[in-house]
């Protein structure tokens, strides 16, 4: 489980987060939803440690993140795994190499472990003997998926994915979506995922957190958020033909 208590975060006069309160919860995916510039993407930098708060804490199950050292961070940062908008694989490296990485920073792993554990997350992402391609040979998709197998690689307690659909086909969104709440249910990992896409949220949602002008403006989960009435809520939910669709059918 991971707590956010009472945190703000300014930069210079601008106030991005105000006073948030939320909880995310182990063994589930824990959506982040807002327009662009709500504050959602300086909400998860403030819970992995990029940003530092202005005030509050930050909390992996009882552990005071944010009122520790740098040097006290590190035991928790190799019990996160993070997902990147664009994957952000290293292009000198292959497959193989990419997923290892991690291992090599924080393990003393033997190679022919490294191996075994990398062809275990390979497996997990359906890309079983892929190790040898270099990302410049992956499709939009695969990328993720390496991306996926890399940031589970060190079996995170932790897992914070950032638009994980960007740039993707709803058929490819929807495998990672399926790939992402399987991982967190099989291994238990208290996930988060900053998100905007709709259909990820009514698919995956079971917790979601609404972020409206830096604040928390509503809470729920996938079953919920199609009836909610929260003005500014719905107004995000019902802007795309989907929705409004799923809309139109509830009411008829």
């Amino acid at each position: 489980m991971i707590q956010a208590l009472n945190i703000s975060k300014s930069f210079g006069d601008n106030q991005v987060l105000k006073d948030i309160t939320v909880k995310f919860e182990k063994g589930k995916t824990n959506l982040i939803i807002g327009q662009s510039g709500s504050g959602k993407t300086v909400l998860m930098k403030c819970l992995v440690g990029l940003y530092e708060v202005d005030e509050g804490h930050v909390y992996f199950d009882e552990r005071d993140f944010s009122a520790m050292s740098f040097k006290e961070r590190k035991k928790i940062r190799q019990e996160i795994g993070m997902l990147f908008q664009g994957g952000a694989l290293f292009d000198s490296l292959n497959v193989e190499e990419n997923i290892m990485f991690p291992l090599t920073m924080f393990t003393n792993q033997s190679l022919e472990e490294k191996i075994e554990r990398v062809n275990f997350c390979l497996e997990w992402v359906n890309l079983e003997n892929a190790n040898k391609l270099y990302p410049a040979e992956l499709s939009g998709g695969m990328t993720k998926r390496v991306a996926i197998a890399r940031a589970i690689s060190l079996n995170p307690e932790y897992l914070f994915c950032d638009e994980p659909n960007s740039g993707l086909d709803p058929h490819t969104s929807g495998v990672i979506d399926d790939l992402i709440s399987r991982i967190t249910e099989e291994f238990q990992i208290t996930t988060i995922v900053n998100t905007h896409d709709m259909n990820s949220v009514i698919k995956i949602g079971d917790t979601i957190s609404f972020i409206y002008k830096g604040q928390l403006w509503w809470e729920g989960d996938k079953t919920q958020i199609l009836d909610t009435d929260n003005k500014e809520l719905n107004e995000f939910v019902f802007d795309t033909e989907l929705t409004k669709r799923l809309k139109k059918s509830k009411i008829h």
